[in-house]
């Protein structure tokens, strides 16, 4: 059962049904709410009764035990008699909620705010609106005197006020001028002391029309200022009233960051489709291009370009036009790193409409049947082909990105050329230890989009060499293009981008050993995916990241753990660590896992015909690590037959790092994983 909780009103909680669960008493709420503030981290006993109780009654341990074993049963009705909590767990001398990023309200309304601020303004408007509905009442209301909660209730009760004034200054940047002057006035009317409010609100006004309305409240604000603060208003809301009283030419354009661009936007988009008609091919053009931009935003623009992109593929199609509907499939030219669809079923639709494509286009001559006026035509749908067959086993993706490469180079097109090195990367896994050949087009991307102005092909080239270099152990370049990858991403408004560096950093630190502070990184990347709308990356990364940390350390920290690897497959305290727990969603990954589970779990047979059960790993960024886990279970479970398999496919590899070619995750060097296998084939 899935559990969410809310602290932006009243302390509570609510089943995967949406019903309540009931908490019991006060103490109860107090101790949830405390563990909540500590944000999965321990909260020792002794902090719990001291923030309880303002003198602890003798029995103040013990109570607070009861009201945990409580809580748990409140929140993990199902949860067989005596088997570990999943939620609120205990950890050495304390507690930790181990809620998930996106269970808690507060949390999500943090990154919702944060988000906001990157998106088109209708999509940021939108944002905040959702998350300022989520508010139920103050902050952890019935807490207000706890000083344990005193910090963090006025945080959120600041981030709420700042989300208010952006959501008023998103609405006047789209011309929204009277639909922003109702919240203003009650937002001024419970904080008067906010004077950006003020200045909002009377912009508002005057933008409306309202000239008169907009002094007034200028001189309202004034008047409770002086009232209730002792205290002049300050030198920006001087400037608004002269400003209002002498009809400034820059009151009618917008104001704050970004804001000009909104509004020039939301005109000529307005313009646009006055005069465009709505049946007119050049919208569906014009919507491509759009959507293009949508999807290197990320989260809901990022959902909403893929689910679009369908549409207007379809509605090409209709028309019966082959040459629109190339030009509809090939402009979608958005950068691809991860080797995971995000959407298997559309990719193969996409493929699908560019291949009836292909054959619709006129009758040609040459190597591939091109003529001209087609050539850049059949080159956009032959690399879409490549990309969007990636993680696939068949073999038109390769076929497709090694034609789309020779007319790239033939027609001597950057763009297109870069756009055609995009498939040939997502292409290039059809066996282990290709990390030097992929640092090869990484390279050629960065210099071609960088002398071409390319820039999110340049983020591409950079975040490939990335990859490639961390396969090769030299983390030296690959810090140098993780930097770079966040100064373009910075200045061009890429936040996608930063996911992998993110992500990157943390491999990083589980590379050189500090595994401790590598987890906290893990999960603190792990939310930063949630919402970016990427679920073929993030479904089952976290725990797999996780579990090749523990994989990669355990055996250095527990003595003989080597020796356990050997009758195991997995080191000692797999169990213990909570990753041998069967209800973890592994994701797409739980095949290659599940034999290292049951072995770790000491039921070898099960492990064993798990083990003979599993596929063959797909050829794509976690190749080398999957065949890892693969080798380790095999070891455990005396499988000869697969260890001489995981031997033949990770020969080649073996002067890379397992795994860290994704530049996700790390399992050590994969000599290792051969010398494991010869040794107990020996």
């Amino acid at each position: 059962m899935r559990v969410e909780f809310g602290v932006l009103g009243p302390v509570a909680a609510w089943d995967d049904g949406g019903d309540a669960v009931a908490l019991k008493g006060p103490r109860h709420r107090a101790v949830l709410a405390r563990l909540i503030v500590a944000r999965r981290r321990v909260v020792p006993v002794t902090d719990l009764v001291e923030d309880l109780w303002d003198d602890p009654p003798p029995g103040a341990v013990g109570a607070v035990r009861t009201f945990v074993a409580a809580l748990r049963r409140a929140l993990e009705p199902d949860r067989p008699p005596r088997s570990p909590a999943r939620l609120l767990v205990t950890v050495g001398p304390g507690y930790a909620l181990r809620a998930e990023p996106d269970a808690v309200d507060a949390w999500r309304f943090e990154r919702a705010v944060a988000a906001a601020a990157t998106l088109p303004p209708e999509d940021g408007l939108a944002r905040l609106a959702e998350a300022l509905g989520w508010w139920r009442g103050p902050a952890y209301a019935g807490f207000a005197d706890q000083d344990w909660a005193r910090t963090e209730r006025s945080r959120l009760a600041e981030l709420r006020l700042h989300a208010v004034e952006r959501q008023a200054e998103v609405r006047l940047a789209l011309g929204r001028d009277a639909e922003a002057v109702p919240d203003l006035d009650a937002h001024v009317t419970e904080h008067p002391w906010r004077e950006d409010a003020w200045r909002l609100l009377a912009l508002a006004l005057y933008r409306a029309g309202r000239q008169g309305d907009a002094l007034a409240v200028l001189r309202r604000a004034r008047t409770l200022l002086a009232e209730q603060l002792g205290v002049d208003p300050g030198p920006a809301l001087r400037r608004m009233e002269t400003d209002v009283l002498q009809h400034a030419d820059h009151l009618d354009l917008p104001s704050g960051p970004g804001s000009a661009a909104a509004r020039i936007w939301a005109q000529t988009a307005a313009v646009y489709d006055r005069t465009v008609t709505s049946g007119a091919r050049a919208r569906l053009e014009s919507t491509v291009s759009m959507l293009r931009s949508l999807a290197v935003t990320g989260g809901t623009g990022l959902e909403a370009a893929r689910r679009h992109r369908l549409a207007a593929i379809a509605a090409a199609e209709e028309l019966g036009d082959a040459d629109l509907t190339a030009r509809v499939i090939g402009a979608y030219d958005v950068p691809a790193i991860w080797t995971r669809s995000d959407d298997p079923r559309q990719a193969a639709r996409v493929v699908a409409a560019a291949e009836r494509t292909l054959a619709d286009l006129p009758e040609a001559t040459g190597t591939y049947g091109v003529t001209g006026g087609h050539e850049v035509a059949r080159t956009r749908l032959l690399a879409t082909i490549a990309l969007e067959s990636r993680g696939t086993s068949s073999p038109r993706g390769p076929e497709a990105a090694r034609q789309a490469e020779e007319l790239a180079r033939r027609l001597d097109d950057p763009a297109l050329l870069a756009f055609a090195l995009n498939g040939v990367f997502m292409q290039t896994f059809e066996r282990a230890g290709l990390a030097p050949q992929r640092d090869r087009i990484g390279a050629e991307l960065v210099t071609l989009s960088a002398r071409h102005g390319l820039i999110t092909y340049q983020v591409l080239g950079h975040l490939i060499r990335l990859q490639a270099r961390s396969a090769l152990a030299d983390f030296a370049a690959a810090d140098s293009h993780a930097a770079e990858v966040d100064r373009l991403a910075g200045r061009h408004e890429l936040p996608l981008a930063r996911v992998f560096t993110q992500w990157y950093r943390a491999m990083r630190l589980a590379e050189t050993g500090r595994a401790s502070v590598a987890e906290t990184a893990y999960r603190d990347a792990a939310a930063r995916l949630n919402g970016a709308g990427m679920p073929g990356l993030e479904h089952g990364l976290l725990p797999l990241a996780l579990l090749c940390l523990h994989l990669r350390h355990a055996p250095t920290v527990r003595p003989g753990g080597r020796e356990r690897l050997a009758s195991t497959g997995c080191p000692e305290g797999f169990g213990s660590s909570g990753l041998g727990n069967e209800r973890i969603d592994w994701g797409p990954y739980g095949p290659w896992v599940r034999p290292l589970v049951l072995l770790g779990q000491g039921r070898r047979a099960e492990g064993a015909d798990a083990l003979r059960d599993v596929p063959e790993p797909p050829r794509d960024l976690l190749f080398e690590a999957l065949w890892c886990l693969i080798a380790r279970a095999a070891v455990g479970a005396g499988d000869r037959e697969t260890m001489r398999r995981a031997h033949r496919a990770l020969g080649p590899a073996a002067a890379e790092l397992a795994g860290a070619g994704s530049g996700l995750l790390t399992l050590g060097p994969v000599s290792g994983y051969l010398a494991d296998l010869a040794a107990a084939l020996r």
